[in-house]
This record gives structure tokens, C-alpha cells and sequence, in this order.
């Protein structure tokens, strides 16, 4: 099982029925949920922000799972070395859970829960952007681990 916890909306809906289709895609490979929790409104108090939206996403979390943060801070890789290492963790791991922070970034409580953190570029993309790479790049892996047409 493969879950996308994404804290806040998408707000853009061609975005939204982009992730949708990816969504679908990614569904003739392997099982793929995608939950939204609420994001806080910005306040002055940026670390309780980020603490109750940590919260939020750590509800959906289980203990079982294998939890990738998208961050800033976190390592980059290559499609097809991404590919292999999502491949070696089902070996390990039946569900693996990709976390996409708020505005304010990812709270205390999320970082000390991940397994790993991942960064997909220095860039900083929309949230919905995000998503959708993060989307897009998981159907990319199983067409490559696949050894199906898409990848170049």
C-alpha cells in the first residue's frame, strides 16, 4: 500500500484531476490513498502550526509503515534509483507512506516519525505541484521496475 498524506487542499483543479489520473494510474500497479488533513491557518506562533498539522498527519499514520517526508532537507535522487529503493522497501515494508508538509514546512513530531526524508529539487514548488511530481514519479517507478515505455 502505498499513501500520500498531503497537509491541505489542492486548491487548483486542474491539478487536482492531474493527481487524479497519475491516482489512477498508479492504481494498476499497487494499492495508492491519497488523504488531505487540514492545515492551520498561519499564525504567529509558527511552531504550534506546525505542531497540530503534525498531529493531523500523524493520525493517519500507523506504526507499520515506512514514512518518507518530503523535505527541503532530505536527500535527492534519480528516477530509476528511485525506483529501485521503492522496490527494495516493499520487501521490507507493505505500506509506505509519503508525507507533503503545509506552508510552514513539517513539525517536530513528523520529522522524529520518518524513516526518511526525500527532496525532489532546491526549487520550492506549490503544494499541489508537489504532489503531483511525487504522483508522477511513483508511476514513473513502476514503469521502469516494470520495464514498460515511459521512462527516457
Amino acid at each position: 500500500m502505498i499513501k500520500i498524506i498531503g497537509i491541505g487542499k489542492i486548491k487548483d483543479k486542474h491539478l487536482e484531476a492531474l493527481i487524479e489520473d497519475y491516482t489512477k494510474k498508479i492504481s494498476r500497479y499497487h494499492k495508492i490513498e491519497v488523504i488531505e488533513v487540514k492545515d492551520e491557518p498561519i499564525k504567529d506562533d509558527e511552531k504550534a502550526v506546525l505542531d497540530v498539522e503534525a498531529s493531523r498527519a500523524l493520525s493517519k499514520i500507523k506504526d507499520n509503515e515506512y514514512v518518507i517526508l518530503l523535505d527541503l532537507h532530505g536527500k535527492t535522487t534519480d528516477s530509476v534509483k528511485f525506483a529501485k529503493h521503492l522496490d527494495n522497501l516493499f520487501i521490507t515494508s507493505s505500506h509506505i507512506t509519503f508525507v507533503i508538509g503545509g506552508s510552514l514546512g513539517l513539525g517536530e513530531a513528523l520529522l522524529s516519525r520518518a524513516n526518511e526524508r526525500l527532496k525532489l529539487s532546491d526549487m520550492t514548488f506549490l503544494h499541489g505541484m508537489t504532489r503531483l511530481i511525487l504522483v508522477e514519479q511513483i508511476y514513473r517507478s513502476f514503469k521502469i521496475l516494470n520495464n514498460e515505455t515511459y521512462h527516457k
